[in-house]
């Protein structure tokens, strides 16, 4: 096993997605291994591949284009034109969890703009 140590250079980064992407079990010397690994490689993309704010309602389009529709954010928040209006912003909301969630993944607009794909299924407006 080699020696940890910053990801300096593109080689280092792809050498190291490289080990992570064979995997190891959790629990081990070689999955903890691989957790500061994934550590170091978050670190280096944040430095050297910034990524701009998601817009909240684009997290919510990308929702639906994964299979969540206009009928269940409905459900969630009362009516179709609701949900029409708040997509073509013509209403401005604010995103937060829904306690019933019990997830905590989104609690402001914010939080929505960091990732996309953390966004609950169930969420007030």
């Amino acid at each position: 096993m080699e020696r940890l140590k910053p990801i300096g250079t593109k080689a280092d980064y792809e050498a190291t997605m490289a080990e992570i992407e064979r995997g190891a079990k959790s629990g081990t010397p070689e999955g903890d291994r691989l957790e500061i690994l994934a550590t170091l490689v978050d670190a280096y993309e944040s430095q050297h591949y910034p990524m701009d704010p998601l817009d909240p309602i684009e997290a919510i389009r990308f929702r639906i284009q994964q299979g969540l529709t206009r009928k269940d954010l409905a459900v969630l928040r009362g009516t179709r034109t609701r949900v029409a209006e708040v997509l073509n912003r013509r209403r401005g909301q604010r995103l937060r969890a829904s306690p019933a969630t019990g997830t905590g993944h989104l609690t402001t607009a914010g939080d929505a703009s960091r990732c996309a794909s953390a966004l609950p299924v169930r969420f007030l407006w």
